[in-house]
């Protein structure tokens, strides 16, 4: 049997989710071309930053780097085609164990080595034990084409941000590369930056307050709400960066809403695996907010969690390093 994994917190979204995944892939948008390189990375220097919904000074006491986008379909259709042949991955069908073995199913798609992580038996907490761990199953949302071994990006969504990719894929494509999903502390000052006015520090990447044109989220009236529905679709990364845009005879004016250290997308398209995980739980951190979301959950310091063998056609990550 084949199914996907859906954490509690999840459920308000199942239904949207899974119908959703399908029209994704029924309807062809065109491709916009940004001009944001996602190869691209910032430096956030040391130093306190006001933390959490009470603007909480918090201090960070070491220099690191993020993505100023999101990964995106292309570069991660390029990581399997690099990890399946170094070998240090494989496709075929692979068994996914959740509720400490009482639940399990097959899914066919692309599996690494994961070493597991400590157990101290606490109460509700989930194993996570060593093996095989998929990092994208071949379902339908899915934006990566496959010919046996060989990945290719769907052209369409090649620049938009990579989605239905697991926790375990999402490190996977870091550690491959010698980065590192960020830690929620990291990336919710690279979302807001130090500004304070008063006492409160930027609720959103960009400032204060929110427009439809800032960000990608439920009930936006973007563009691609208009082609695909009120639950609309992701946008390619750096979509909101103040240019406008010609679709079909339709112009769609964006305000720029990088963050303040000019990160795109930290607020809706897509949430964004952490490299946290709760405590005697193992559910891993989510940040960011989606298309999915509305606009009071796109606030940086909103987080959400899920399982690591979780997937949705709304959450994908950005890495981080050292």
């Amino acid at each position: 049997m084949k199914r996907i994994a859906f954490s509690l917190i999840f459920m308000t979204l199942i239904a949207a989710a899974c119908q959703s995944a399908s029209s994704i892939n029924a309807i062809t948008p065109p491709y916009i071309d940004t001009g944001i390189d996602p190869d691209t990375w910032v430096t956030i220097p040391a130093g306190e930053f006001p933390q959490g919904q009470e603007s909480h000074m918090t201090m960070i006491d070491y220099d690191y780097q993020i993505m100023v986008t999101d990964v995106t379909v292309e570069q991660y259709a390029n990581f399997l085609n690099e990890v399946v042949a170094a070998g240090d991955a494989r496709s075929g069908e692979f068994e996914v164990v959740v509720a400490n073995g009482e639940e399990r199913w097959t899914e066919e798609g692309v599996a690494g080595y994961y070493p597991g992580d400590p157990f101290q038996g606490a109460k509700h907490e989930e194993e996570i034990t060593a093996g095989d761990k998929l990092y994208v199953s071949f379902v339908d949302g899915l934006r990566i084409t496959h010919d046996g071994d060989t990945f290719t990006a769907m052209p369409e969504y090649a620049n938009h941000p990579m989605t239905m990719v697991s926790w375990f894929g999402a490190n996977a494509y870091c550690e491959y590369y010698g980065y590192r999903l960020p830690l929620e502390l990291e990336w919710e000052k690279a979302a807001r930056g130090t500004e304070v006015v008063g006492r409160d520090g930027y609720p959103f990447p960009w400032g204060y307050e929110i427009h439809g044109n800032n960000a990608n989220y439920y009930s936006s009236f973007d563009l691609f709400e208009k082609m695909f529905g009120k639950l609309g679709n992701t946008t390619p990364v750096g979509f909101y960066d103040g240019r406008t845009y010609e679709i079909d005879g339709a112009s769609y004016e964006t305000l720029d809403s990088a963050s303040p250290y000019g990160l795109y997308d930290m607020a809706g398209n897509v949430w964004q695996w952490m490299g946290d995980d709760h405590p005697d739980q193992h559910y891993r951190m989510m940040r960011g907010g989606s298309f999915y979301s509305y606009e009071v959950d796109l606030r940086v310091w909103k987080e959400n969690s899920a399982g690591p063998q979780h997937y949705d056609p709304d959450l994908g990550f950005r890495c981080a390093r050292d």
